[in-house]
């Protein structure tokens, strides 16, 4: 029998496979899954599990930013990693900020 904490966790939790790589994208603020304020800036993690290279990154993510401020530094042909765009399947339009680390995905 399955735990009711698995069958509605506590913790905002997502499973991605983002070009063939699996991993897990979780936040530690219980309110992103009960207060849509809370959705405005947050941090979430994201850990890959891979054998030889397990890693970590946080990720920053602001639903609210202005669109002059996502096309600064992006020029034509450049592409958004594909956790990015994963991300904006949920939260469109948002800002993902990697804080300093290299994107994973």
């Amino acid at each position: 029998q399955v735990s009711p904490a698995l069958r509605t966790p506590r913790v905002p939790v997502w499973l991605c496979s983002v070009s063939g790589r699996h991993s897990v994208l979780f936040g530690t603020d219980s309110r992103l899954l009960s207060h849509w304020r809370s959705e405005r800036v947050f941090r979430l993690f994201l850990y890959r599990g891979q054998r030889e290279r397990p890693r970590t990154a946080r990720v920053t993510i602001d639903t609210h930013s202005h669109p002059w401020e996502e096309a600064r530094g992006e020029g034509p042909g450049q592409r958004r990693p594909g956790l990015e765009m994963a991300i904006r399947t949920r939260w469109a339009g948002a800002t993902v900020s990697w804080d300093g680390t290299e994107p994973l995905c």
